[in-house]
């Protein structure tokens, strides 16, 4: 929860919007003096909307609903630098989500980490009727993570954020290649 900021003062007093007449009045000037001071932090909120919208400018405590906005599930062990990146490329997540290259991404936003994914599927078109088709018969993807000496990767974080990405029907594999 944010606190006031002492000795912020509205940038239009509301005095300021009387006739000249309530204007001359010191009662009048002292008495919606006080409703300036409690007016200030909002109309500086209202002012600085745009802000909030912007996952790299927004405050961190209004970062977890603006993620929620465009559907994005962050974890609270992760730092705030890879939260905002992810709520920044939610749009481009959802465009690809699901494929191989949706997949990567995500993984590489999320972790930080080079990731590789390869899976078993493909798709071609012939001329020719009959000609053989690409990929493998049984279905599956496979996430090569290139660790990095010092960062711990938690692989069960990993296979939960893989399963909620990925084809519901296709099997997965995690494996961390450590240097």
């Amino acid at each position: 929860m944010r606190g006031g900021v002492e000795g912020m003062v509205s940038r239009v007093p509301i005095v300021a919007s009387l006739p000249a007449l309530f204007q001359e009045d010191d009662f009048i000037c002292r008495f919606l003096a006080a409703f300036d001071e409690g007016l200030a932090p909002l109309l500086c909120d209202l002012d600085n909307f745009d802000a909030y919208l912007d996952p790299h400018l927004a405050p961190d405590d209004f970062l977890a609903w603006l993620a929620g906005w465009v559907g994005v599930a962050l974890d609270e062990t992760w730092p705030i630098d890879r939260s905002r990146a992810l709520v920044a490329e939610a749009v481009q997540l959802y465009r690809w989500q699901g494929t191989a290259r949706g997949l990567a991404h995500l993984m590489r936003v999320a972790t930080g980490l080079d990731v590789e994914v390869t899976d078993s599927g493909g798709v071609s078109w012939s001329p020719t009727p009959g000609g053989e088709l690409p990929g493998s018969e049984v279905a599956q993807v496979t996430f090569r993570v290139h660790a990095r000496p010092g960062v711990a990767i938690d692989e069960r974080r990993l296979d939960s954020l893989v399963a909620a990405a990925k084809p519901a029907h296709v099997p997965h594999r995690i494996e961390v290649i450590n240097p």
